[in-house]
């Protein structure tokens, strides 16, 4: 193998320049050959078992020096990528530069890597939002009662008259459990639900602010492949949605009187820091040594993948190991005592 020179682009991606030697492409002419022979038509003879001769003779000398790269570069890229330490993340756009029999093989690949990302001081961070006056949550008298005239409203149907608030009515309400006994106990578990409700917005509100101070800080060329994977998903996500409204999706582009495109690009910088967020997280993660519970993660892929038919395994346990960790590393950031271990 030749000399190998890696350019480093922009939004990290990576150019690479090389050659392989004339003898290694040459190796590779046999099953050039075997390949094309499975493919090509000659009167008289079987498919496998077509002489060298009539297959140059159909499909050309180059036909072959091509199949040859092809095979040849199929075998080397991992071993450049393995060899320099790269990390791709997509399919490489491969252009031959040199291809003559006898000559040594000259190729352009150019591809995406994992980019590198660098983190702030997370630690100073977490402590200063920790360190803020914790929001104190409680429960006014006045929004237990709205709650619980929406339930009234709720058991009344299409009926205009509200049925008595009472012991009565408290005993109604989620008779598969057992209704409760009193509207006394009613009304104490209607608080305690809008306790842990208001409780749980004020966690993720503080998450996310710990979250967004992290990530604005956070330094990394992030590949246009990761964005526009992110972007799919989130289109695909508005469409069911907008679906599940009962509205088909051209119908309702055409009463906004927008286009796909358009919603798109008004998505692109939320999925931008969507990815970001992931690989920060995942760097965080590597830094605390945190990792998923790994029989967790083994009974989420079989569910999923018991649900979704067609999923790629190793593709869903990557997915359900990155929500699992990200998990893990939220806990990290809430909980100073937290343990990854």
């Amino acid at each position: 193998m030749a000399d190998i020179q890696i350019r480093i682009l922009p939004r990290s991606e990576i150019e690479i320049n090389g050659e392989l030697a004339a003898d290694i492409l040459e190796s590779f002419r046999s099953r050039a050959l075997k390949n094309l022979s499975e493919t090509v038509n000659v009167d008289g003879f079987r498919k496998g078992h077509i002489p060298e001769n009539l297959i140059a003779g159909k499909i050309g000398e180059t036909g072959i020096l091509e199949e040859m790269a092809e095979l040849a570069l199929a075998e080397h890229y991992p071993k450049i990528l393995s060899e320099h330490a790269l990390d791709a993340i997509s399919r490489p756009e491969i252009t031959l530069t040199k291809l003559a029999r006898g000559n040594p093989l000259g190729f352009n690949i150019r591809t995406a890597i994992f980019p590198k990302i660098t983190l702030p001081d997370y630690e100073k961070i977490m402590e200063r939002v920790r360190s803020k006056k914790e929001e104190i949550v409680t429960i006014e008298d006045a929004e237990v009662e709205e709650a619980l005239g929406e339930l009234q409203k709720l058991r009344a149907g299409e009926g205009k008259e509200l049925p008595a608030l009472d012991d009565d009515f408290a005993k109604s309400v989620s008779p598969r459990d057992g209704g409760f006994k009193t509207l006394d106990e009613l009304r104490a578990k209607v608080r305690e639900s809008m306790l842990e409700e208001k409780q749980a917005r004020a966690k993720s509100k503080k998450r996310a602010e710990i979250l967004d101070a992290i990530v604005e800080k956070t330094g990394g060329d992030i590949p246009d492949i990761l964005i526009e994977g992110e972007l799919r998903m989130m289109l695909s996500q508005f469409k069911q949605d907008i679906a599940a409204m009962g509205v088909p999706f051209e119908e309702y582009l055409k009463r906004a009187k927008r286009s796909e495109e358009d919603i798109a690009k008004d998505m692109r910088s939320d999925a931008e820091k969507r990815v970001k967020i992931n690989l920060m997280l995942k760097k965080i993660a590597e830094e605390e040594k945190i990792s998923p519970d790994a029989a967790a993660v083994e009974r989420e892929t079989a569910r999923l993948l018991e649900h979704y038919k067609n999923a790629d395994p190793a593709r869903t346990r990557s997915y359900v190991e990155m929500i699992f960790t990200n998990k893990k590393v939220l806990e990290f950031f809430e909980d100073t005592r937290y343990n990854p271990s």
